[in-house]
Order: structure tokens, then sequence, then C-alpha cells
């Protein structure tokens, strides 16, 4: 059928994860925040004058840049926003991989990387990591790919990487180094340095509201780079792609970093009283630096123990891929869905 374009027909798609309906449930599969976010962004939506909606909203953001710029030491001219980060790692694709180029990433990863490549008809270049998923710098062989995507924290390992790694590696790399931060409010360091420092041309750094904020239901992401590939990203992009609301939210609830760092520090505190009880039964848990953690039951028997938990009504994350399909994915909730979920294991 020559109406749709052969990439897109053989292409499976992105599968998001499942969203259960009803009473009862504990959703422990989408690394949701399980607190709510900001008073300050309850505030805003009440005042928001709903006949503003009639006009187009603020096609570049102004308001809501000017304050991402200021929390990281940039001008706004260093600053893209996007209907969540997801559209920034898709124009990413657009801007910075030549038509017969390639993306590449670590495998394991987030599994979008390799849909955003065929979404674009490009090759898809992975780099695989150790068995304990820790940091191995990317080989290519004779032809390095146009565009690196680093999720740091990596997603769904959980581990972080170390800065000067990350830096070297960027600055040996012929092509742009998109460093996906969407867990950097819940590591210990990140990355956001090498994207404000003039001297690398190279780096963007990509945040999400969805995670620290408890704004997934918004969709709002930004990233920060040099001037000329925001300049890019903004020739490329939607001509309205962020709506009012979002924007007037977006920057309430950036306007109270308190709040997102005391809910980021009790997800800290949970993560660990989590990852000391599987690890205690037995289970192999990776050091995370997210909200989630990254965990093998004893006897590799992930998808069982899946599936066990969903007929009891609590949702975690299982992903039949190589090298982790013994691996469940755990998104750390409040005291009681943690609880929930340890009592309900086999």
């Amino acid at each position: 059928m020559r109406a749709i374009a052969e990439n897109i027909q053989s292409m499976a798609g992105y599968t998001p994860g499942e969203q259960p309906k009803g009473a009862g449930i504990v959703k422990l599969n989408t690394n949701e925040n399980p607190y709510p976010p900001s008073p300050k962004v309850a505030e805003a939506l009440a005042q928001i004058d709903h006949s503003f909606l009639r006009r187009y909203p603020d096609p570049v953001a102004t308001a809501l840049r000017s304050r991402i710029a200021e929390l990281h030491g940039v001008t706004p001219a260093h600053v893209f926003v996007g209907n969540g980060s997801d559209e920034v790692l898709s124009l990413a694709v657009r801007c910075f991989v030549r038509r017969n180029g390639a993306v590449g990433a670590f495998t394991p990863t987030y599994s979008l990387y390799p849909v955003l490549s065929q979404i674009r008809d490009v090759a898809y270049a992975e780099c695989p990591l150790g068995d304990d998923f820790s940091w191995r710098t990317p080989q290519f062989g004779s032809s390095a790919p146009d565009l690196f995507f680093l999720t740091n924290p990596n997603a769904p390992t959980g581990i972080a990487y170390p800065f000067e790694a990350v830096r070297d590696f960027a600055r040996s790399f012929d092509g742009t180094v998109l460093i996906d931060e969407a867990y950097a409010d819940f590591a210990d360091s990140n990355c956001m340095a090498l994207a404000a420092d003039p001297s690398n041309a190279n780096v963007v750094v990509s945040r999400t509201l969805s995670k620290s904020y408890s704004l997934a239901g918004l969709r709002m992401g930004y990233c920060v780079g040099p001037e000329p590939l925001i300049e890019a990203m903004f020739k490329a992009k939607d001509s309205y792609n962020l709506d009012f609301i979002a924007q007037a939210l977006a920057l309430a609830a950036l306007n109270d970093q308190d709040w997102m760092r005391a809910n980021a520090e009790k997800i800290r505190a949970e993560r660990a009283r989590l990852t000391e009880a599987l690890s205690g039964c037995g289970w192999r848990c990776t050091p995370s630096q997210t909200n989630f953690v990254f965990a093998r039951p004893p006897a590799g028997n992930a998808p069982e123990i899946f599936a066990a938990l969903k007929e009891k009504r609590i949702f975690v994350r299982h992903f039949n891929l190589p090298g982790i399909s013994e691996w469940l994915r755990i998104t750390v909730g409040t005291p009681a869905e943690n609880d929930a979920f340890l009592a309900a294991l086999p």
C-alpha cells in the first residue's frame, strides 16, 4: 500500500506502560511521582482566565524559558521547551541526523530511541552495556552516528554514569550528544554543566516535569544547549507546540523548587528502603539513582512475578527484551504502596 511509508508500515511503534483503571490499584509501572504537584500549580490553574484560550499561546514560551534559564545559569537563547521531553528527543532526531545518518544509544535504554530512528528512516546503532549495566565508552567502528542519546541516569537500569566519563565521551564524539536527564532530580549529580559550558558545542541536556515535578499529565519538557542547536530545534518544531495552560502551570511548578526537592527526598528515602527489602529477599538490585528500582528476583522468574502481581492489581513493568527479561522495574510509590508491593511478592 503506497499510502503509508515503508518504514512506518514495518515498524512496531512505541509501547507505553499500561494505564490501568479502577479502584484499589497499586500503580508502580510508569515512573510517575506518587505525590501531587506543588499547590502553586493548583493556584495557577484556578487563576487562568479561560477567555485567553481563544488566542494562540506564546510560540516561544518566553516566561517559561526565562525561568529555566535562571535555574541553570544560562540565557533563554540556550533553552528550548517542548510538549514533554519526548518532543525534544524527536526534534533532535529531526534536526541533528543527516538523511543517511544514524542514531546511537546504549542498550538497554529508553525504548523510544529506536522508534524515533525508525520514524526518521535512519540507522540505529546499539552500544551494549555490560552485565552490571555500568558505563562503557561507546564504540562505533568506522561509522559513528550523528546523534547519540545518553540517558543519565539510565532507564530502565537506574544507573548514573560518572560525569568525567560522559564529558570525555562528548568531547571525543563527532556529532551531537543528547543527555536525557529525566531522572536527574533523584540523583546525586547531573551533567547540566556540560550543556551550560560554551566550550561544549555538541552537548544538549534534556529534562522533564513528568517525574520530579509530578506533572506527567501536563506534558512539558525542555532542553539546554548551544544556541545554534537550540535555534535549529525552534525551526523544526510545531508552530505552537506548548499550549497556554501548560506554560502557566509549568512555570508555577518551576517556581516552587522546595516542594519538588522535598518530594524527591521522600522518594529517595523510599527507594533505599525498597532496595534494602528486596536485597534482603535475595533480589539483585542495581544502584538506582532514579525514582524506580530495577531488580532481578533470585530465580530470574520476572515474567511469572509480574503476572502474579498483576492478578493482585499491583502493576510493575517487565520488558521482554534480551538481557533484561529476568528483571522488573518497580516505580517507587508511597510507603503504603511499597508495603503492598512487598507483601504481595511470592
